[in-house]
């Protein structure tokens, strides 16, 4: 598969919950359905979008399968496989079906804290054992560790498998030096929504978004403009939706971005513990600004 497949607006897919918090598989249709039309170019898939902390492990190969059976082959579909335990990552590697699956992503390991030398090996044995490509995922925010740049550049130079990384560190000198310093096929793809105008101008691929889940036509055509150097138009779109990104993340993620996705009626507002729904005055201001972009 083409390195160039990961170009674009991927969208970290939420997963749908019932009221009674079983998961909704007409509504992941419809969802996959409607960011498709939308013009995304990827989807991902058990992201921390999609909840994967809290879904079992039938859950999870339930919910890859469906999306596999929807996506049809229509565009390519990246599978979070990740965790702070390198055995049980690679043990769910070894017993995945990866049958139309085009990549991974794999988040560094959480909680652990482990050093740069850990970091490094962790992602090594997941290259290695992994029999599609390897987007690695840092988000120090989530993590509590970062993988610098050293070390991102030694797992984009030594492992040939890993051939992007999903930066989410909000920190543009680390990203400079990474786009400066990478291999030529290895891809930079923006993990801030807000961020990711100004990234893909200084040479990212594009993102994963949480947005596009909501407003997947405006957030890919935002990338695309940007990725053909049409800054200006952009940029008119990056504003335009810059307050309901910021909404989305104002009391969590993906709680925010469900209640969008119920005042569009795509799906409805409900989240698992230790997640909850936003704030009553939160979800009015998301409905106002929703109203203001349709």
């Amino acid at each position: 598969m083409s390195q160039k497949s990961f170009t674009g607006t991927g969208v970290a897919i939420i997963t749908p919950f019932r009221n009674d918090c079983s998961i909704d598989f007409k509504s992941l249709e419809k969802l996959v359905e409607h960011v498709i039309s939308g013009g995304v170019d990827y989807i991902v898939v058990l992201g921390t979008t999609g909840e994967s902390v809290t879904l079992s492990k039938d859950e999870k190969k339930a919910v890859v399968n469906f999306m596999t059976d929807t996506v049809d082959k229509r565009i390519p579909v990246v599978v979070g496989v990740g965790g702070n335990n390198t055995q049980e990552v690679l043990s769910t590697i070894s017993t995945t079906d990866f049958d139309n699956v085009d990549a991974i992503l794999s988040v560094s390991p959480y909680y652990n804290k482990p050093s740069q030398a850990g970091i490094f090996l962790h992602f090594k044995a997941i290259a290695t054992a992994s029999p599609v490509p390897v987007i690695i995922y840092n988000v120090p925010g989530r993590t509590g560790s970062n993988i610098t740049a050293d070390t991102t550049l030694k797992l984009a130079n030594e492992c040939k498998n890993i051939v992007a990384t999903k930066e989410a560190s909000g920190n543009f000198a680390q990203i400079m030096q990474i786009i400066k310093q990478k291999p030529k096929n290895f891809q930079v793809i923006s993990g801030d929504d807000a961020l990711t105008l100004p990234m893909v101008a200084l040479g990212a691929s594009g993102v994963i978004s949480v947005v596009a889940n909501a407003f997947p036509k405006e957030f890919s055509a935002m990338v695309n403009h940007a990725l053909k150097g049409e800054m200006a138009k952009a940029a008119l779109l990056h504003y335009k939706l810059l307050d309901l990104i910021d909404g989305l993340f104002e009391e969590g993620s993906p709680s925010g971005v469900k209640a969008v996705l119920e005042i569009l009626k795509i799906g409805r507002n409900n989240v698992r513990l230790p997640l909850a729904p936003v704030s009553e005055k939160h979800y009015a201001k998301l409905d106002a600004l929703v109203k203001k972009l349709k």
